[in-house]
């Protein structure tokens, strides 16, 4: 039947999203990116909360299959959604901030959640490989969201190289994350105020920290894993 390999590619693709909701929670965050450079200033709003009506539910089933207490992360998911519908059919930018700083926390959280994850036993699966890049993002998105809620507490806090006086649209401090938390750097988006250069700070110790800690375990362990299978 026509349908019926599109059917099987559908079931195929929910039993690997069962079994690796990471990948799925990965996948989402990535496409995003994509996105948001095709949309003006309204619509990136628009886009910026319907996205956690998708993303945070993917990060509390993240959170449920590491085994983590996810009923602390559904306190910060339901709050966090229903502002972001408030702040979709309001038009109040508020309520995007309110949201934006309960997504922050959740996002760490769900990061955490899989950084434990992975360290609880001393064997790497594929499931562990995707769970590495999603916490990866995780923080990212986490400190990102961190940063605009420290721009809306205080404004002036990251100036630019272009339009240095205006405040720094999402996709600059999701790059100002990714480029901190990666340890490359950059000097296009620049923390000027206290609180903005405490948390840059923080989210390289926490880079810094996240490869040593978890990258390293997990080359590592591939590494024994080959030589085993290699020696026996």
């Amino acid at each position: 039947m026509p349908g019926s390999g599109s059917r099987r590619r559908a079931v195929r693709w929910a039993v690997f999203a069962g079994r690796h909701p990471s990948a799925l929670l990965l996948a989402v965050q990535l496409a995003s990116l994509l996105v948001y450079p095709l949309l003006d200033g309204s619509e990136s709003r628009v886009l910026f909360s319907a996205f956690t009506l998708v993303a945070v539910p993917l990060a509390v089933w993240v959170v449920f299959r590491s085994h983590a207490a996810n009923g602390f992360a559904w306190a910060l998911a339901v709050p966090a959604m229903l502002l972001a519908v408030a702040a979709i059919a309001l038009g109040l930018p508020a309520l995007a901030v309110a949201s934006a700083a309960l997504e922050s926390l959740l996002y760490f959280y769900a990061a955490g959640a899989l950084i434990v994850y992975m360290l609880e036993d001393h064997t790497v699966t594929v499931d562990e490989l995707f769970a590495a890049a999603a916490a990866f993002t995780l923080l990212a998105w986490g400190f990102a969201y961190a940063f605009l809620v420290c721009q809306a507490l205080a404004p002036g806090s990251f100036g630019g190289s272009v339009e240095p006086d205006r405040p720094r649209r999402w996709i600059e401090l999701l790059f100002l994350s990714f480029s901190t938390l990666s340890g490359t750097g950059n000097g296009d988006i620049t923390p000027l105020l206290p609180y903005a250069r405490v948390l840059v700070m923080l989210e390289q110790l926490a880079g810094v920290g996240y490869i040593a800690a978890v990258v390293s375990r997990l080359i590592a362990l591939g590494i024994v894993r080959r030589r085993g299978g290699s020696g026996g």
